[in-house]
């Protein structure tokens, strides 16, 4: 595909900085947005319409948050290929609708090995459905934009507006290495933290 329309977003951000500046540029255009908890209620703070994750899979976030977005209606909605017509109908008999944009940042390890936590509070803050998600869309690029950045908001919303609401793959080829390259410096990091 090599323009993909932005039509549905998924928003899972720890930064977030620019945050709801984007996410009102996306519902200007009529972009549907999901979300999760803290996300969610910047969202919801600024006037805009947001469903919760748990909404569209159906299953309340378990184990303090360490559940929330593992789940087939999330990742099978990120990795359709939407060039392929058995996964396109595959989606359709499971009630599973695609996304076009994800748009998350990992949880702040690097900030909780600076704070000093002890070895079990830091490993609260390793992040798992972010990274999941990351790279989930990374490796769909021909079908899904990924953001793993707030630096990049500016660009994608350029690369729209240019382009009535659509992106070009080479756009999504460059953020879908970035993306990889935040997944690889967070695992980068944790090894090195959890190394005795």
């Amino acid at each position: 595909m090599e323009r993909l329309p932005i039509r549905r977003a998924i928003l899972s951000v720890t930064d977030k900085s620019g945050l709801v500046d984007f996410a009102t540029f996306l519902v200007a255009r009529g972009v549907e947005l999901i979300s999760t908890g803290g996300t969610q209620k910047v969202l919801c703070a600024a006037g805009l319409p947001v469903t919760a994750v748990s909404t569209v899979t159906g299953f309340p976030e378990i184990l303090d948050g360490r559940v929330k977005t593992l789940h087939p209606k999330i990742h099978a909605g990120i990795l359709a290929n939407k060039d392929d017509p058995f996964h396109l109908q595959t989606l359709a008999e499971k009630g599973i609708r695609p996304f076009d944009l994800v748009c998350v940042n990992l949880y702040d390890f690097a900030g909780a090995v600076e704070r000093r936590l002890s070895l079990e509070e830091a490993v609260e803050e390793i992040d798992i459905g972010g990274p999941c998600m990351l790279r989930a869309a990374a490796k769909n690029f021909h079908s899904v934009l990924v953001l793993p950045s707030p630096q990049w908001y500016g660009a994608a919303m350029d690369e729209m507006r240019k382009n009535e609401m659509t992106v070009g793959l080479e756009f999504r080829q460059i953020m879908a290495s970035r993306a990889f390259e935040a997944t690889s410096r967070y695992d980068a990091l944790i090894t090195s933290y959890l190394r005795p």
